[in-house]
């Protein structure tokens, strides 16, 4: 992989998410009944960010769960013969409720999908909305986000890897040529 540019530092994150914090809200006329939901790995922290901003900006707390996709994935048998299998009880109850699925990247939508055959597997949501951080294009499958951080146009043969503290000790997104 080669570096080619950094599309977002820190603080162009947070005031990405602070901006879909506050469409998250508009859209739901307030935060009533919100869950956020992220999506393993880089889609938690992303989750618990955006529920810091609508609390923040409305009161309250809103919880977060963590959504494990491996064994919903298209690819599992590519992945490994015999795959771990875990299925994680959530916290709190998601039915009835305005679920806002977190992402980092919105590439070919088979994450999200799996992602929303997992989630199926927790209870009945009211709604189910898609946050990501970054679009870059190319989908597959009928699939869009609801909440966007910057659309980002990449070739097939580009990389878009989102860093975030907790795991990389270090907040940005940069482009990469493979």
């Amino acid at each position: 992989m080669k570096f080619k540019a950094n599309l977002m530092d820190q603080e162009a994150m947070e005031r990405a998410l602070k901006r879909m914090a506050h469409q998250i809200i508009e859209k739901n006329a307030g935060s009533k009944n919100l869950v956020f939901v992220g999506i393993k790995r880089r889609g938690v922290p992303l989750a618990r960010t955006l529920s810091a901003y609508v609390s923040a900006f409305e009161g309250g707390q809103f919880p977060v769960e963590e959504l494990d996709i491996s064994l919903y994935r298209d690819d599992l048998s590519e992945i490994a013969e015999e795959p771990q299998i875990s299925i994680e009880e959530f916290s709190q109850d998601i039915n009835g409720k305005t679920v806002i699925l977190v992402d980092d990247v919105l590439f070919t939508g088979r994450t999200v999908r799996a992602a929303l055959d997992a989630l199926s597997q927790h209870g009945r949501a009211k709604s189910i909305q898609l946050a990501v951080l970054v679009d870059r294009g190319h989908r597959e499958l009928p699939i869009r986000a609801d909440f966007v951080g910057k659309n980002v146009p990449t070739s097939l043969e580009e990389l878009v890897s989102v860093e975030v503290e907790e795991y990389d000790h270090v907040t940005k997104v940069d482009l990469y040529s493979l």
